[in-house]
């Protein structure tokens, strides 16, 4: 198992892909300390799953948009276990209801405070001891971006997403310097991913998510989770400051089969 005797914190794992990830992350024999902001239910849910690994598990509430519970959360995980991995999955949901009918300001806000400043700031606070862990082991931070944050997407969601994650994605490159070379930075970058909003997506979003893969479909949070296992595992010593791609090829192209160019 790739991730024996190790110890992961994951953020937002109540649901969809922080609830893969920690799934995976169980079966590849990690113990886990798990986090939701409110949702008790479905958190206590992923870690009945993953306990069925014979993996410990240990379940926290905490809004990590507020500075004093962001702390108090990040001081009783490390109290619990020497942490060896930590994932910043943690972010605003502002495709489904209520949050879809706030304003592009309101939205805006709310994907600053949580996917921006909370990475940043749990990164800060966690960088100590992680630092110290990796001196003798395993020492890993993944945070989380999105496939098309550099190259650009038209519509709201691409002037919400683009500029807060491309935040993300360079500030984990900025930190795996700093880290370095104790710990190791790298960032997951999903792209259409078939959480609860893409499952009942409407037809003309579903032929978008398909046409814009060369895999022709859309990504699901297992994919996601299965490129945290690699990101995370010892084995992948030399992988740091990298952002790792989880899109099936983003075709700009839309042309299939995908149509390459004469050789010489």
């Amino acid at each position: 198992m790739q991730l024996k005797e190790q110890t992961a914190v994951i953020t937002g794992a109540s649901t969809g892909i922080g609830r893969a990830i920690a799934e995976a992350f169980a079966a590849q024999g990690a113990n886990l300390i798990l986090h939701a902001r409110s949702n008790q239910q479905d958190l206590e849910e992923t870690a009945a799953h993953a306990r069925k690994h014979g993996v410990q598990t240990t379940t926290l509430l905490a809004d990590l948009t507020c500075l004093q519970q962001r702390q108090e959360f990040v001081n009783e995980a490390l109290v619990k276990a020497t942490v060896n991995i930590w994932v910043n999955n943690a972010g605003a949901d502002i495709l489904t209801l209520p949050n879809a009918d706030l304003s592009f300001s309101e939205k805006l806000s709310l994907l600053w405070e949580l996917d921006v400043n909370g990475t940043i700031e749990i990164c800060r606070l966690i960088s100590k001891s992680l630092t110290t862990t990796g001196k003798s082991g395993n020492a890993v931070i993944l945070n989380m971006g999105w496939d098309q944050a550099e190259a650009g997407q038209s519509g709201d969601s691409g002037q919400l997403f683009g500029p807060t994650k491309a935040a993300v994605m360079a500030y984990s490159r900025s930190l795996a310097r700093a880290l370095a070379p104790h710990v190791r930075v790298n960032c997951l970058a999903p792209g259409w991913i078939q959480t609860a909003w893409g499952a009942n997506a409407p037809a003309h979003w579903d032929q978008r998510a398909r046409s814009e893969s060369l895999m022709q479909r859309w990504g699901t949070p297992e994919d996601v989770a299965n490129t945290a296992v690699y990101a995370a595992a010892p084995t992948s010593s030399f992988i740091t400051g990298q952002t790792l791609y989880i899109n099936g090829g983003l075709n700009h192209e839309k042309i299939f089969p995908p149509q390459s160019s004469p050789g010489p």
